[in-house]
Formats: C-alpha cells, structure tokens, sequence
C-alpha cells in the first residue's frame, strides 16, 4: 500500500484585502445570517452567491422541526439562483456564520458535503471554477474553486 497526501491551496485574507466586489459579497453573505431560522441550533448561516451578470443572490440555514427537512444557506442560495437565473453561471460565492453566542465565528465555516456537491454542480454548469470565500469575524480563506474543497469529487455528471 501506498501513502498519498491531498493538500489544498487557499488564501489567508482580511476583509480590506478584498475589492470592492469581494467587499459586497462578504457583507451580503453576513447580512443574509439575519434571515437565518434556526431555533433549535442557534447557529445562523448566511451565503451570498454573485452571478456573472453582477446580481448578487442571497440565502440563510433554515431549520425544521421535522429533521432534516430545513436546508442550509449554501443550499438556499445556489437553488434560488439557479431558479431565479437559470442559464447564469455563477462567479463566487462568501458564507458567513454567527455562534450559539450571535456573534460571528472567529474561524470562518466551511459548507457540509451536501453544499459541496450541490455547489459543485453550479461549478461544472458554469464551465469554470468558482471562488469561495469563507468569512470568519477577523479573516477569511479563500478558495480558488469550489472542487478545491472536495478532493476526490463526483464530478461524471
């Protein structure tokens, strides 16, 4: 047998390192953790997904008693825009989160393999990678693609 190591390359960046664009997105995606549902978890998940036609699409966790029929703010957001602009590829997406305390989280969060694949998905539809930027309250990482934070993706579709 044969040891194999996966390493994945991402940016350490703070908020004034972004553009103006970047800077947008990140506010939207920690804006949208206020429309997050989530009685039981107490923790609020906010997404903001930009188009490449400039239109910025939100989206925020939302939980259901009936467990696990609430869905995630990555979820909430590539499915909305993906019914709202179907045809418009996706650009980037930034997801903020917000503790069990309402403050942000100090590391930023990462989506869960569901929000991976299903992200991954609007990746392959747009023919190119999209950048995620995963917002934590003092940094953020940031990925080059969403197929950098799925080693070994299922991506024959």
């Amino acid at each position: 047998m044969e040891k194999r190591k996966i390493e994945i390359e991402y940016e350490l960046a703070q908020f004034d390192d972004f553009c103006s664009i970047g800077k947008q997105l990140i506010e939207e995606a920690r804006r949208a953790t206020e429309r997050s549902y989530a009685p039981y978890s107490h923790f609020c998940v906010g997404a903001a997904i930009r188009l490449d036609n400039g239109e910025i699409v939100t989206g925020a966790n939302q939980e259901n008693a009936a467990y696990p029929s609430g869905t995630c703010a990555e979820r909430s957001a590539c499915f909305y825009a993906g019914a709202q602009y179907p045809g418009v590829k996706f650009d980037a997406i930034a997801i903020a989160a917000r503790g069990t305390d309402g403050q942000f989280t100090p590391e930023p969060v990462a989506p869960c393999g569901a929000c991976r694949q299903s992200l991954l998905e609007y990746e392959k539809l747009a023919g190119r990678s999209v950048k995620v930027i995963l917002v934590g309250r003092d940094y953020c990482y940031v990925f080059p693609s969403v197929a950098s934070l799925l080693p070994l993706c299922f991506a024959d579709f």
